[in-house]
């Protein structure tokens, strides 16, 4: 196969999404040695990639920000012009996407055939809805005689700052720190996505009472579930990490823990990344959709055999039927029971 020169990867999907992008580009860096890779991305994404080796560059688009529009989108794609990339390739399925590297010029154009832009591609990979989307993205390799095998994960490599910054968070909070600490993300941008506030709660009040420490992950907008939790729990042995930390900072702090619990959200794909053993839990969405855990010890939890399920690809801010049953049938002996099991496991390897 001719080289492609340099390779350009557009997508500007969430941050879980561009995760999940990443066995793709690690394949491709492997594959085709020298070839320059860069990705376009959305700047929450954007930060998460930061300092991964098979990425030369990270090219910001603030498409529903202050790149909001049709001139900033030519702006992007002048830009793109100058780097002359060989190859497109676009997991992500928007017209926009497509568009951009059309107009960019960008002579080999390779995406899905569910994209509403499949006509702007040369060439057109059929979208597999019963993959995982790690192997649904690897399949973009192929027009590039490139067939991946061997690890499916994706990596992520937080700085030397970013491990100083995880480090004086524990050492500031001695009781955080054990041999057996549970990560626990309740948060989500969908309502539907997130498993009860007060069943966290309890779950975490049941960790610190068998002695194990619990670092609460998320963002500023998860802070008033973390608050709830802290203040219901009462115990020096948890961590409150959110909003202190960017996304490779809670990557690396995931990373130290010895298992995640999460929704089907963000954090479980950091989880993955950092190779730290998840226990996702699923409400609205089914992992069906592609989009679980991949890692050989990841569980997951979920409400099957209901008709309502599933209600939404990406959830929603409410339950269509008002009964938000897939959680609320999630007892919380039912996680624990899970985390206990991987802890088991953890301290089987290690012995």
């Amino acid at each position: 196969m001719q080289s492609p020169g340099r390779i350009l990867i557009f997508q500007t999907a969430f941050t879980g999404d561009v995760v999940l992008t990443l066995p793709l580009i690690q394949h491709l860096h492997e594959a085709l040695s020298g070839v320059l890779i860069d990705i376009v991305a959305v700047p929450a994404a954007a930060r998460v990639l930061r300092g991964h080796p098979a990425i030369h560059r990270i090219v910001e688009y603030d498409k529903k920000g202050k790149q909001k529009g049709p001139a900033a989108a030519y702006s992007l794609v002048r830009s793109l012009q100058e780097s002359q990339y060989g190859v497109a390739i676009v997991p992500h399925r928007s017209i926009r996407s497509a568009a951009i590297c059309y107009f960019a010029g960008i002579p080999r154009r390779i995406g899905f055939s569910k994209s509403s832009g499949r006509f702007l591609f040369t060439d057109i990979v059929s979208y597999q809805k019963d993959q995982h989307e790690v192997l649904r993205n690897l399949s973009l390799a192929e027009p590039l005689d490139i067939f991946p095998k061997g690890d499916l994960l994706p990596r992520l490599y937080p700085s030397d700052d970013d491990k100083r910054v995880v480090e004086a968070l524990l050492s500031a909070n001695p009781s955080a720190r054990n041999s057996s600490t549970v990560a626990v993300a309740p948060g989500s941008v969908w309502a539907t996505k997130r498993w009860l506030p007060e069943r966290y709660a309890e779950l975490t009040g049941r960790l610190v009472r068998e002695g194990l420490s619990v670092v609460l992950i998320g963002g500023e907008d998860d802070l008033p579930i973390g608050n709830m939790i802290e203040s219901n729990v009462q115990s020096d042995r948890i961590l409150n990490t959110m909003g202190k930390l960017t996304l490779l900072q809670s990557a690396e702090m995931i990373g130290r823990c010895k298992v995640a619990v999460t929704n089907d959200s963000s954090p479980m794909h950091l989880a993955v990344a950092m190779r730290t053993p998840v226990v996702a839990i699923f409400g609205a969405t089914v992992p069906e959709f592609g989009f679980a855990p991949l890692g050989s010890r990841d569980e997951i939890v979920q409400t099957s055999g209901l008709d309502c399920r599933p209600c939404a690809i990406h959830g929603g801010n409410s339950c269509p039927i008002k009964t938000f049953v897939c959680m609320k049938n999630i007892a919380v002996e039912t996680v624990l029971g899970k985390v206990h099991a991987l802890l088991s496991k953890s301290r089987v390897e290690v012995a």
